[in-house]
């Protein structure tokens, strides 16, 4: 069962460099894939992951949730951040459940639009 979706803040005047690169590859990757969504995490040890969203006839999963199972596959315990590039209004509780799942509570999350400019931050 999700949980609902928190609060959005607005979006911060000025991303640290670690984030700013997560923009950077989920814009690149979504443009890449010409993708719905384009998304981006760091994983607790720095190792970043970047994920279009997969939208086969038999396979849909979120960008967001890509990132998440590459972290787990490649041994992740924990998330430091994420960034989800998309027409949405707002990261979807599923994504937010996912992220929770790996990396708990706290974990900010960006969000923002194709070209990369960020609309919103939730938290974990």
């Amino acid at each position: 069962m999700s949980t609902p979706a928190p609060a959005e803040d607005p979006a911060p005047e000025a991303l640290a460099a670690e984030d700013k690169k997560l923009v950077t590859l989920a814009r690149s990757t979504r443009a890449r894939t010409r993708a719905a969504e384009g998304a981006a995490v760091r994983d607790a040890d720095g190792r970043t992951y970047a994920a279009a969203t997969v939208d086969l006839p038999s396979l849909q999963v979120s960008a967001l949730g890509v990132c998440v199972a590459m972290a787990v596959a490649s041994g992740a315990t924990g998330l430091e951040a994420a960034v989800v590039l998309t027409h949405a209004d707002a990261v979807t509780s599923r994504d937010l459940d996912a992220l929770r799942d790996l990396a708990g509570s706290g974990v900010p999350v960006h969000r923002g639009d194709a070209k990369g400019a960020l609309a919103g931050t939730t938290r974990t």
